[in-house]
């Protein structure tokens, strides 16, 4: 599976970089036919200190798989996505 990695606004360092890489490689053991995967790291422009969004595209067979949240860091965030991914992964495997 090939990772892209789009950041809007900011330049992810080394430590944000290598914990996308290990928790979005992981989403390969829940569901094998995962072609491509984008990531895309967004700060909104809001007061509010939820402020960080992290977007997971994976592209699948059939339909992509799109899920993005909004909280106060981007490994949260990430986490966040990576979880709900996961289950969609799993729900998706069990239809096929």
């Amino acid at each position: 599976m090939k990772i892209t990695v789009q950041s809007i606004g900011l330049t992810p360092h080394e430590p944000l970089e290598s914990h996308i890489e290990k928790k979005v490689s992981k989403l390969d053991t829940f569901y094998d036919k995962i072609q491509d995967c984008k990531v895309f790291l967004k700060v909104e422009n809001t007061s509010d200190k939820s402020n960080k969004t992290a977007e997971i595209i994976l592209a699948v067979p059939g339909d992509d798989i799109v899920v993005k949240k909004t909280t106060a860091t981007f490994e949260e965030s990430l986490d966040l996505c990576v979880d709900a991914a996961k289950k969609l992964l799993i729900k998706k495997k069990e239809l096929a």
